[in-house]
């Protein structure tokens, strides 16, 4: 498998290099100062975890990805090339989380997408409460990603031209809960944890996030 990685990780990077101008040096940089632990970003196409994932490489870095990809044997054969986890968007999460959490304690840097669909236009979408429950459960800090730029990559394909991504990477954090939080508490939660992100990107893509930007935290704890 090791061999394997490495040839579909160098092709993979070539091609993804040859569609985008990928500038994401911040993000690998982020990774080897810190051990492994949960990434979220914004989720704007299909091409921020293989570019996450091919250009940080060696580093062991793979993703949360819906179950369905499986389905295309192209992409199945890439994701379990990664070491990918599947994802049944439908509710089923607490087998994909435990998952989460093994690949993480054995040496993984995870890529999560709190969003769980992509925006297409980059204008950063609501978070899902999921992620909550899955760093509590791993007991790892978070470390917010965002990138821009990607939502151009169709428009710019059709005439032949490089997209540019812009990867950015913030301050990793804990999240401060002794119990399982409830409803309110945990909407709170998640909206810092998506300011986090929305920080990060230029403000007329933060989208509901853009005003909570200045806000002190409550919950989260940064490392």
């Amino acid at each position: 498998m090791g061999f394997r990685r490495f040839v579909v990780s160098h092709i993979m990077k070539g091609v993804l290099n040859i569609i985008c101008k990928i500038d994401c040096v911040e993000f690998v940089q982020a990774l080897k100062n810190n051990k492994p632990l949960l990434v979220i970003f914004n989720h704007i196409n299909f091409l921020e975890v293989p570019i996450l994932v091919t250009h940080s490489y060696p580093l062991n870095v793979s993703g949360l990805v819906k179950s369905e990809t499986w389905d295309n044997p192209v992409f199945s054969f890439i994701f379990n090339t990664f070491k990918a986890v599947p994802i049944d968007r439908r509710g089923a999460f607490s087998e994909s989380f435990k998952k989460v959490c093994e690949k993480i304690e054995n040496g993984f840097y995870m890529c999560i997408a709190p969003e769980g669909t992509r925006s297409k236009d980059g204008v950063l979408g609501k978070g899902k409460p999921g992620i909550i429950q899955l760093a509590l459960e791993a007991n790892v800090p978070i470390l917010p990603v965002a990138h821009h730029g990607g939502e151009n990559v169709w428009q710019n394909m059709k005439k032949l031209k490089r997209t540019p991504f812009f990867f950015k990477a913030g301050k990793p954090f804990r999240i401060k809960c002794d119990t399982m939080p409830g409803k309110e508490e945990r909407e709170a939660i998640m909206t810092e944890v998506m300011t986090q992100i929305a920080k990060l990107l230029p403000e007329d893509m933060r989208g509901i996030y853009g005003e909570f930007a200045l806000n002190e935290t409550k919950y989260l704890e940064f490392i």
